[in-house]
């Protein structure tokens, strides 16, 4: 029985090792961002959309593993990747489509992370935004992300919270098991533009370089500084990223699940179907944390900004910096590369000057979930082509099921895009 238990101990330390950029980058997906959309969804549709969990998962699984052994294999970086592939009239066309989507993106979860804030302690989002701003310029700037993840990390357990209120909500257990397993389409405006974003939410082109870019920093932490020590990978390498990642996948599309259940268990059922104000979607955990409902939202908004947050800007001066080959590590100081901390601090004020546009906070939360979901697939595209290459990939390129999944993962987003165009135009 004592050696049973030393081998099980053994085994979750083994599995825990192998667990790293895939984990951080399918806790940072379910953002600001996400939470709002899956909030939008379950208030506005019920339990419709919860089939769309188990639908994404393989599909961003796929893209995600596609990126981490592009990064893991080559020694590069995903725009670096395109720059030699196919050179500058691809690679800055794909860079303005992450930048474009990535602002958005940034706009909308520090809008959130200040509306929700201003929701308990009354300091109004117009001084919090600025303020949450220069917080997260400073930390990347003196500390690093990997010091951040720590710190930020714990407070997205918060999210959990969710799963225990849908139980508390009591909701129709016989519609849920239906809406899980049976899929539900309408053709209406508003129906497209919720499923497009939940795929642009869970599908997002920032985790792509991130993915990439984080595999490459994992090398360089184990002392690999050039590309030629970099590339190559054992098949224990590629095994550990293969868990790593779909550990992540499903991490990020769990929480979407049970977003969705508990807000429509809570929202929905009681004719909330319209969220307006970051107060409408917190009262979703009402039923399990009585009082300090806005206190438990606000918590779960602050951990996934900060996480999510230096992603979406770290991936654009990845991509930029890789693609005009300018040094680009968060392990330098900004001294040390001057061009890549440039760009990642010109897209956190980007993002902050969106908040001044007179948008709302939840509507900004949407719809830059719509942006990554229409953005992503010429994106996902050059994804699946690089890891069909031989040139690019040796003997590690993509396997038939890997590349099908990409292929039908691009197909569906686009789609998607162009029945969203066409309903919301009919409408």
């Amino acid at each position: 029985m004592a050696a049973s238990n030393g081998k099980a101990r053994s085994g979750l330390r083994g599995f825990l090792g192998k667990l790293g950029p895939g984990l951080i980058t399918g806790a940072a997906d379910d953002d600001p961002s996400g939470i709002g959309t899956y909030s939008i969804a379950g208030a506005q549709l019920g339990y419709a959309c919860l089939w769309t969990a188990w639908f994404s998962f393989p599909l961003m699984a796929a893209i995600q593993l596609i990126c981490a052994r592009l990064g893991l294999v080559s020694g590069r970086g995903l725009a670096g990747l395109v720059r030699e592939r196919f050179g500058g009239k691809i690679l800055w066309p794909a860079c303005a489509l992450l930048a474009i989507a990535n602002t958005v993106n940034i706009g909308a979860d520090l809008g959130a992370m200040a509306a929700s804030t201003a929701m308990v302690t009354g300091i109004p989002a117009l001084y919090l935004t600025p303020l949450y701003t220069a917080l997260m310029v400073s930390l990347m700037i003196w500390t690093s992300y990997r010091q951040i993840a720590k710190i930020f990390k714990v407070l997205t357990l918060v999210l959990f919270a969710y799963v225990l209120t849908a139980f508390l909500a009591r909701p129709n257990w016989n519609a849920v098991l239906h809406a899980t397993l049976i899929p539900t389409l309408q053709w209406s405006g508003s129906y497209m533009a919720t499923f497009v974003a939940l795929l642009g939410t869970t599908i997002s082109p920032y985790l792509f370089f991130w993915q990439a870019s984080q595999e490459v920093e994992e090398d360089r932490d184990q002392g690999k500084t050039t590309v030629a020590e970099r590339k190559g990978a054992t098949e224990q390498e590629t095994s550990d990223c293969r868990v790593d990642v779909i550990t992540g996948s499903v991490l990020s599309n769990l929480i979407m699940y049970f977003i969705i259940l508990t807000t429509g268990a809570t929202l929905h059922v009681h004719g909330q179907t319209h969220i307006t104000t970051t107060q409408m979607a917190a009262e979703a955990l009402r039923p399990l944390a009585g009082r300090a409902t806005y206190l438990l939202f606000t918590l779960g908004i602050i951990g996934t900004g900060m996480l999510s947050v230096p992603v979406l800007a770290g991936s654009t001066a990845y991509a930029i910096a890789e693609g005009a080959r300018w040094r680009d590590s968060l392990k330098w100081r900004p001294h040390r590369a001057p061009q890549f901390y440039a760009v990642l601090t010109a897209g956190l004020l980007l993002g902050l000057l969106l908040n001044y546009a007179g948008f709302d906070v939840v509507s900004m939360l949407f719809w830059s979930a719509v942006t990554n979901g229409v953005l992503a697939p010429p994106l996902i595209v050059l994804a699946v082509l690089m890891s069909s290459d031989r040139g690019v990939m040796g003997r590690h390129v993509s396997s038939p099921l890997l590349r099908t999944l990409g292929w039908l993962t691009a197909g569906i987003m686009t789609v998607a895009a162009i029945a969203m165009f066409v309903t919301l135009r009919a409408g």
